[in-house]
């Protein structure tokens, strides 16, 4: 058996052993029925099991067990004092098979089995539902080969009872002597040293229950050898009794001693608490200070006054929990690796976006009120605006103007059903978002690299216009190229190989993660996408590869492919392509990338405004457009008039 049981009995007749009792000299064991079952036509099945417990330390006990038979007319019959038991059925009972057909005999413990009608049903139903492993039969045991020393003379040399502390007592049930630890012990007194003092002041402390067997009622409880001592407290004497103590005073002198000790009392907690509250208050506001002077709070004041700097606010936490209405879980509107958003509702009224982050670089705090100042200058229409930060907390909080409608990923590969969104619009939201990226590049005094751009961090308004958010990751990097400061920090499907596997952010990386926004665009794919075999694939994998094999477009979105033209639509894949170039250098700039899809945009509404005989160049669909033509060297830099006037001809 696994795990091992105890067994007892002879081979063929054996039964498990469920539990032994030392203290009462009792074993439980677990017996098969004996029964015979019946059938239409008169044969029947049967199985019987007694017991032999002659020349055993064991007895069934005649106070424990109960001789119990079950099924229609049938009676049980058992003697006395009985050491063998067997089972026999004498009557066939096979008239009443239909409704009655199995019949039981067993000894059981007392108030283990209650009769039910339905164990008179089924072939072995009782057995099957209650008794599969045996019924419970409790056998008295006992040393029966000696008996209890004689008072005044010593033990015998096979004295069982060899541990100290123990004694022994004559057998309830036949001849021979059990064992005890004495009072105040327990344990085994079959072995040396087996009974050791019990702890009565532990035990009343673990359950209630010994509060009553061993009681010290208002008194304090002192464990001894073999016993316990209940002594009285201060201002308590005992009350007659070993186990009890009351009252020195009277309840008059009581209610007394009692209101000069709650008045008293009263009186030092109030002071207690005032001081408590005064000294944390000073601790607060000192590791407020210490938190606002760490976060870089007095040199930002400095800068701020010596750059005239007017778009930056700086909140405290308390207008921080107030407009959160203390971090409510409903204003939670996005939460990633790098912490929480909250919306939240300043006590202007203005809505704003607040990022509270998990945890903050200590290499990053001297730079973080210069990433403040210049972040709080960028201003273009399509980047979320810095308002403002709180500095007074262990890690900097940042507020950003609230954005409506969302992010790009949600209106691309929100739940179905999808709604139709239009070429011109995706052109669009491409343009502004390239136009932003650009912008972060090249229009401030020190290059700012997103580091994480994917359509997540690109937000809508309500006229679907985009700003671009989410600079957890970002970097400002000095107008040296060659330096970088800080280890990439991407995300799965937009990250750049070339800056994963140097450990560098360069401007480049934001180009290769714009190359995969271009591509949710173009296809309305995910980033990491499921396949026809729900595999998992990579848009910025698998698009090049049928790209380079001309098979690219079963990729496009089938809603844009009646809406723009096909020269058109393969000209912003093949942007979108080398965009993904494997090596940074291959790659466009943002900047140049910015302006070939502004190209492509006048293009597409200037083809689309055109009169009908000027449409029929190339035609996808019904809708025409212009090939925008790629110089590799270049980077797709195009003379726009020469472009026109083709169209025009």
């Amino acid at each position: 058996m696994d795990p091992p049981r105890p067994m007892v009995g002879d081979p063929g007749a054996v039964a498990e052993v469920a539990e032994i009792s030392l203290e009462h000299g009792e074993m439980r064991v677990l017996s098969p029925v004996s029964h015979i079952c019946f059938k239409s036509n008169a044969t029947f099945t049967k199985f019987t099991r007694g017991y032999e417990l002659d020349n055993t330390p064991f007895l069934p006990s005649p106070s424990r067990n109960h001789f119990t038979v079950i099924g229609c007319n049938t009676l049980g019959l058992i003697g006395a004092n009985l050491t063998t038991f067997e089972v026999k059925f004498e009557m066939n009972q096979s008239k009443v098979w239909d409704f009655n057909p199995c019949f039981y005999a067993m000894v059981a413990e007392v108030g283990w089995y209650n009769f039910r009608q339905q164990d008179l049903t089924g072939s072995l139903g009782f057995i099957n539902d209650r008794a599969q492993g045996g019924a419970p039969i409790i056998a008295d045991w006992a040393i029966r080969n000696g008996s209890c020393p004689e008072e005044g003379k010593g033990a015998p040399n096979d004295y069982a009872c060899i541990s100290a502390n123990s004694h022994s007592m004559a057998a309830n049930n036949g001849p021979g002597y059990l064992c005890q630890c004495s009072k105040g012990y327990e344990g085994n007194p079959y072995l040396l040293n087996g009974c050791q003092d019990t702890d009565e002041c532990a035990l009343r402390k673990q359950d209630t229950k010994y509060e009553d067997l061993y009681p010290c009622r208002k008194g304090v409880c002192h464990n001894t050898l073999g016993g316990y001592l209940c002594k009285c407290k201060t201002g308590r004497r005992s009350d007659g009794t070993n186990f009890g103590c009351q009252s020195l005073h009277s309840p008059a002198e009581k209610l007394v001693i009692g209101l000069i000790v709650c008045v008293s009392a009263t009186v030092l907690i109030t002071l207690t608490c005032m001081l408590l509250m005064q000294f944390q208050r000073k601790r607060h506001k000192k590791e407020k200070d210490e938190y606002f002077k760490q976060n870089g709070g007095l040199k930002l004041y400095d800068e701020m006054r010596s750059r005239q700097v007017d778009t930056i606010r700086i909140l405290t936490e308390k207008e921080i929990k107030r407009a959160t209405d203390n971090y409510n879980e409903d204003r939670v509107i996005g939460r990633g690796g790098h912490g929480m958003v909250y919306r939240g509702t300043l006590d202007d009224q203005k809505e704003v976006a607040i990022k509270k982050s998990k945890a903050i670089n200590d290499d990053w705090r001297e730079e973080f009120v210069n990433e403040i100042i210049i972040l709080s200058q960028i201003n273009h229409r399509n980047i979320v605006r810095l308002l403002g930060c709180c500095l007074d907390v262990d890690v900097p909080m940042l507020v950003y103007e609230f954005v409506s409608h969302g992010t790009l990923s949600e209106f691309l590969h929100g739940a179905a059903p999808r709604s139709p969104i239009p070429f011109d619009l995706r052109l669009k939201i491409a343009t502004q978002s390239a136009e932003a990226l650009a912008y972060l590049h090249l229009s401030t005094s020190r290059t700012i690299l997103h580091g994480d751009v994917k359509s997540a961090n690109i937000l809508l308004d309500d006229q679907l216009n985009v700003k671009v958010a989410d600079f957890g990751a970002s970097a400002l990097k000095s107008m040296d190229e060659s330096e970088f400061i800080m280890f990439v920090n991407g995300t799965l499907g937009y990250l750049d190989p070339e800056s994963f596997i140097s450990r560098r952010l360069t401007d480049k990386s934001d180009v290769y993660s714009f190359g995969v926004v271009l591509l949710e665009l173009m296809t309305r794919n995910r980033a990491i996408y499921s396949d026809s075999f729900n595999g998992k694939e990579s848009l910025s994998y698998s698009f090049p590869l049928m790209f380079h094999q001309k098979t690219h477009h079963v990729m496009l979105d089938s809603e844009i492919t009646d809406d723009a033209g096909l020269v058109l639509l393969e000209n912003m894949a093949e942007l979108a392509v080398h965009c993904l170039s494997q090596r940074g250098d291959d790659r466009p700039t943002m900047k140049e990338v910015a302006e070939r899809l502004e190209m492509m945009r006048r293009l597409h509404l200037h083809g689309n405004n055109a009169p009908e005989n000027n449409r029929g160049a190339h035609n996808y669909g019904g809708s025409s457009s212009v090939l925008v033509p790629f110089n590799e060297k270049t980077h797709g830099t195009i003379d726009m008039s020469e472009l026109v006037e083709d169209l025009a001809r």
